[in-house]
């Protein structure tokens, strides 16, 4: 008997159904409006887009102009790249102009959808920003989609990494800004610690569309941007530990590999305190309990997850002296992030690399609440249903799922599951072979770098001739993955698979176009790229005879979105294609996750060796245990989010006084009430309320009012006067404080004094700031044991982190009052000298920021004028301490001169 959902859902369709119903008539009426737009000249489709705009500012609603807007972009990109949007993109791109996540298959033209909301958004004149995942696609959709946006009369700009403050500014100038979650969230950072309205460069948050958007606001999310500065120097200590950890039996720490998570045992603890102080790290009598062995306990901690939670060449790499993390969703190697609290300096330790000093928090931010700042929000990727709860609850984006344009043509296979490892390489080697003999290109995906060159051995063995893709080869990837789709290719990816460039069957022409004039600069493109297209239609032709596209994955991530990812790289616009998944018992999520029932069932159905078992109940079990584990990792996600939640109110509280403040001509009301508020602070503390004037304490007021006011009167006199109450003395004290600020305003003159109380204000509130973030990183990290005296860690936090924030802000004002007391005026060489010392802060500041975001992504071609990506020959031949050609501005060694 059919369920009341089930029957609802034939009756009335899906939520997801009557979405996509209500869209049709929008794009039937885009539709009908493109004879209309083709009579339009070139000049009249940029006047048209002068009309929509003069219509938005004069507050019509953008859903009544959609369908004139969308009309003209696809006429403009018909015209200048000679594509014509589908019906589908046209779909797509109306769940994005409502604020939607459109879930769109692999090669379903994302970045043509991305293009149609954006104008449409940008006729509101306060910018639009598209977010992509490297600054490669960053360059080369600014430059695409740029045409179209050219020839309706809007500016394109790309921001990137390292680029001259004025160019960046004029990139976020534009009407549609290309830029990575990295640089937006940086550039953030970098505003607010600014102290020249003019020099920030985000003035709207407008509405931002983020490609891959799965990947930035779920997997990178966990991981918050920070400014940092450097901190002393405690490599000895590091070292030290790291001799301790070996010597550790499984007797003294438990391992759990569902949380990864590790503790010391009780043998443990007593282990490591002799340990400790036969190295003379604790002293003789002192316990690991104890509150001075707070620190030790740490970074011992950190050396122990250091060397059994991370492993290298999975969760890392050494290269050129320095610890590459890789990202376990992408397979990239994150350049320029390090992990917190000691973990990074416990890895550089344990492999004998050089041990950077820790960092100190300047300014930090989660891409949760950076992207949340946006007016509104949207996002694209072709796998997004399974995270769809928590994109709502996060972001409060629902999750469309767009038909393909051409029917999906592609088989996938149940999954295959075998005893061993072994077992299952040596089935996927053989299913290899059988495909590369009759030229169906093969893509291999793999979970870690060392099982990718473990396939990469057996396929020489075998004599197969293969590309292998992953962080070592992170600048190759868009070639690589440009020619997988080839007669007879074989790749290894891991998890990496695409991202930004389809995998087109027969080859990508594009590139194969750019390779041929790279090769023969003289050649006419024209007849290069009319030669190229016609083998690639001959070989794309012998490609689908083949079979498509073979996706092999060698396991199931603990995700099945990145499994999604991997299969969608097969069958794009209705190409034919097949994908497997082969599985062992051996594999981490099978060993971690329950496969004791799975090895009994084989046990018993008595598989001989190299025997699989198929069935699509083993798939549903297995997406079962995905599932669970999406669940924790998501509860994860929301945990930390809370914390930080209460962090982000308190920054948006300090980040919006900074930008009153820079926006503010005239401070002085500000300053004139926190010195009130202060001297209001030392009469209830040295004349409390309702006690008598022999209970006050004048002489600590009087030196009180020396220190904080910086103002010499008679305070004790006063006290000891008849009839003379805390008001009175109040009274007097104002005046008298007013009265030496207005003498001193005097000297320095009024523009030269609110200069000074400007500046005074800014680089106090920075200060107490970046304290405040310190103190509430200690409070984080040891308030999750309030939880042993029932007391919810949260609410705890909450409460003691509201109260920091209250004592930062009197701190605030008595240092702002005690500076401006003390300030003196000054001669015009001095004047200059305080200008110069504020430059050069701002200086240090931007430098320290522009450190932190340098190698957040290493760029995968450049743009440097005759430098292609893959042909040394055009590199020149600079020296390994030279500047890199391809346009990086870092050094050759460090960039395209790596040793791999």
């Amino acid at each position: 008997m059919l369920g009341i959902g089930t029957i609802a859902k034939k009756v009335f369709g899906t939520a997801n159904d009557r979405k996509l119903k209500a869209a049709r008539p929008l794009v039937e009426q885009v539709n009908a409006l493109e004879p209309d737009m083709e009579k339009l000249t070139d000049d009249g489709l940029k006047e048209k887009t002068a009309e929509l705009k003069q219509r938005a500012e004069s507050g019509t609603n953008l859903d009544d102009l959609l369908p004139e807007a969308f009309a003209a972009c696809r006429e403009a990109a018909r015209r200048t790249l000679g594509i014509r949007a589908f019906d589908t993109q046209m779909m797509a791109a109306i769940f994005l102009h409502q604020g939607n996540i459109s879930e769109q298959k692999t090669g379903e033209g994302k970045t043509l959808t991305a293009a149609l909301a954006a104008y449409l958004n940008a006729l509101t004149g306060k910018g639009v920003h598209i977010v992509t995942v490297n600054e490669y696609l960053v360059k080369r959709d600014a430059d695409w989609m740029g045409k179209v946006f050219s020839a309706l009369g809007m500016t394109t700009g790309a921001a990137v990494s390292m680029m001259p403050e004025e160019d960046k500014r004029a990139a976020y100038e534009c009407d549609i800004t290309y830029a990575t979650n990295n640089e937006l969230g940086f550039d953030y950072l970098r505003d607010n610690m600014k102290s020249n309205l003019g020099e920030i460069l985000q003035k709207h948050h407008n509405f931002a569309i983020v490609d891959e958007v799965d990947s930035i606001l779920i997997d990178e999310a966990r991981t918050p941007l920070i400014i940092s500065g450097p901190a002393q120097d405690r490599s000895d200590l590091y070292l030290t530990i790291d001799k301790v950890i070996p010597s550790l039996t499984e007797q003294h720490y438990e391992l759990d590999e569902k949380t990864r998570n590790v503790t010391f045992t009780d043998e443990g603890n007593e282990f490591l305190e002799q340990q400790l102080r036969a190295r003379e790290m604790i002293e003789e009598g002192q316990s690991l309990y104890d509150p001075e062995s707070t620190t030790i306990v740490h970074h011992v901690n950190q050396g122990l997850r250091a060397h059994k939670l991370f492993t290298k060449d999975k969760d890392y790499i050494v290269r050129d002296d320095e610890i590459m993390l890789i990202d376990e969703f992408t397979g990239r190697m994150m350049q320029g992030r390090r992990l917190s609290d000691g973990l990074h300096q416990a890895l550089e330790a344990k492999e004998g690399v050089k041990i950077q000093p820790e960092n100190v928090t300047l300014a930090s931010v989660t891409f949760q609440n950076y992207f949340r700042l946006y007016d509104k929000l949207a996002g694209m990727t072709g796998t997004a249903l399974t995270e769809a709860e928590e994109f709502m609850q996060i972001y409060g984006l629902g999750v469309v799922e767009v038909p393909t344009n051409m029917p999906i043509a592609r088989e996938d296979e149940d999954d295959a599951v075998y005893r061993t490892a072994a077992e299952k390489y040596h089935a996927m080697i053989e299913k290899v072979a059988e495909a590369h003999e009759r030229g169906q290109p093969c893509l291999v995906g793999t979970t870690s770098i060392e099982k990718s060159e473990q396939l990469s051995k057996m396929l020489e063995a075998a004599g197969i001739t293969h590309n292998v893709l992953n962080a070592r080869q992170h600048e190759k990837e868009a070639q690589i993955i440009a020619d997988a789709g080839k007669l007879g290719a074989v790749t290894i990816a891991t998890n990496m698979a695409g991202r930004g460039t389809d995998i087109q069957l027969g080859g990508n022409v594009e590139m194969k176009v750019l390779e041929a004039i790279s090769a023969d600069p003289e050649a006419d493109p024209a007849e290069v790229r009319a030669r190229i297209e016609a083998e690639h239609a001959d070989e794309k032709k012998k490609v689908i005879e083949a079979g498509g596209l073979y996706v092999l994955a060698s396991e199931r991530h603990e995700s099945r979105r990145i499994d999604n990812q991997l299969r969608g790289r097969s069958g794009r616009q209705g190409d034919p294609g097949r994908t497997s998944f082969f599985l062992s018992l051996e594999d981490d999520l099978m060993r971690i996750f329950g496969s004791e029932r799975l090895e009994k069932v084989l046990k018993t159905l008595g598989l001989k060796e190299g025997e699989a078992i198929v069935h699509p109940w083993v798939n549903k079990s297995l997406e079962r245990a995905q599932a669970k584990v999406e669940g924790r990792n998501f509860d994860i996600r929301k945990q930390l989010l809370k914390y930080d939640d209460v962090m982000n109110e308190q920054r948006k509280v300090i980040f919006g006084q900074r930008r009153d403040i820079m926006e503010a001509e005239d401070l002085s009301e500000i300053v004139t009430d926190m010195r009130h508020q202060v001297i209001d602070d030392l009469i209830d503390t040295y004349m409390p309320p309702r006690t008598y004037a022999d209970q006050w304490d004048t002489q600590g007021f009087y030196a009180a009012v020396i220190e904080h006011l910086n103002i010499d009167v008679p305070i004790i006199a006063w006290c000891e006067e008849d009839g003379v109450d805390d008001e009175v003395v109040r009274e007097r004290l104002i005046e008298a404080t007013d009265k030496m600020i207005a003498e001193k305003a005097k000297g320095f003159g009024p523009e030269n004094m609110r200069l000074i109380e400007k500046q005074l204000l800014l680089q106090t509130i920075d200060a107490k700031w970046r304290e405040h973030l310190v103190t509430l990183e200690h409070l984080r990290s040891v308030v999750g044991f309030r939880g042993y005296a029932q007391r919810d860690p949260l609410n705890e936090y909450k409460n003691e982190s509201f109260q920091l924030f209250e004592v930062m802000l009197d701190s605030l004002r008595q240092d702002v009052t005690q500076k401006l007391g003390q300030a003196q005026p000054m001669t015009e060489e001095e004047r200059n000298a305080m200008m110069q010392e504020i430059a050069a802060r701002q200086a240090a500041m931007q430098q320290a920021a522009d450190a932190a975001v340098a190698e957040a992504e290493a760029p995968v071609a450049a743009d440097a004028g005759g430098f292609v990506e893959d042909d040394p020959s055009t590199w020149g031949n600079p020296g390994r301490n030279d500047t890199c050609p391809c346009g990086s501005g870092k050094k050759f060694k460090h960039c395209h001169g790596r040793l791999v």
